[in-house]
């Protein structure tokens, strides 16, 4: 596996590698999840690319960029072990040069549910994707579907600029229990652990109440609210349910919607989603 920090080094190694590239972008201290990325891209490319990077324009002023969990040397053998041929670890410096001005701005869909929450978190998410494929060159990327809204922007982003990447999207790793895996799990204290499993909980149920025939956007957001309400350490931030393409609010079901789920418990702000029809 070859592990460059440089642009220079970047475009040395990349043109070493088979194409079509798969790239699975990161921002380390990994787990089980991007590993089923990794597998993803490995099944499906000759080359596979992962990037390393705690991009701090999508953390907003009050947000966890200081203490996000970092383990650079863990992360490197977990890679090489998953056959991944090149790593690639920027620092802030390479992607944001001195009067870094320019950035990427996909619209009002950033600026609903995690964007309204999170103000300029996407315009920072879309910034630094379009530059890593810039800089990678891949033809396909892989993102998780636990990051739901991430997915549907890389997406829109992808296809706007006339980006030649097709994004695929992996299923969420769950946790046996639900809990979708996430590098901020690690804040969880083992109660709060027991807690966090309202999310998936609450989700299964509107799933069930979809498949029982209920179609009412707003019926199936006061269910999941009222079952996160339920867990006295759980503080819903928001329950939405949305057109799966355009992510505005739905009143009544006649096509594919995300229902998604921000919750603070304890120091972790958690998010989590399901898809229906």
């Amino acid at each position: 596996m070859i592990v460059v920090s440089t642009i220079e080094e970047l475009r040395h190694a990349r043109g070493g590698l088979a194409s079509p590239l798969g790239l699975v972008p990161t921002m380390g201290y990994l787990h089980a999840g991007h590993l089923g990325l990794v597998r993803a891209a490995r099944a499906q490319n000759p080359s596979v690319a992962a990037t390393i990077f705690v991009n701090p324009t999508q953390f907003g002023p009050n947000e966890d960029l200081a203490s996000y969990p970092r383990a650079p040397e863990r992360d490197l053998r977990l890679l090489e072990e998953a056959g991944v041929d090149l790593v690639f670890t920027p620092s802030v410096e390479d992607i944001y040069p001195s009067g870094f001005s320019t950035f990427v701005d996909v619209g009002p869909i950033a600026d609903r549910l995690e964007g309204k929450s999170r103000p300029g978190h996407f315009r920072g998410v879309a910034t630094v994707v379009a530059k890593l494929f810039n800089l990678v060159q891949p033809q396909r990327a892989y993102f998780g579907q636990k990051d739901g809204q991430q997915c549907v922007v890389v997406k829109k982003l992808t296809h706007e600029l006339g980006l030649p990447v097709d994004i695929v999207v992996v299923p969420t790793v769950r946790e046996p229990d639900g809990l979708a895996l996430s590098s901020r799990n690690v804040y969880l204290t083992p109660v709060e652990r027991i807690a966090a499993r309202v999310l998936s909980a609450s989700l299964r149920g509107a799933r069930a109440a979809f498949e029982n025939g209920e179609r009412g956007g707003e019926a199936l957001r006061q269910l999941v609210q009222s079952q996160i309400e339920r867990e006295p350490l759980a503080k819903p931030d928001y329950v939405s349910v949305a057109d799966a393409a355009t992510l505005e609010e739905v009143d009544r079901i006649t096509r594919p919607v995300i229902v998604s789920l921000a919750v603070r418990i304890g120091r972790a702000r958690l998010i989590d989603n399901e898809i229906l029809g």
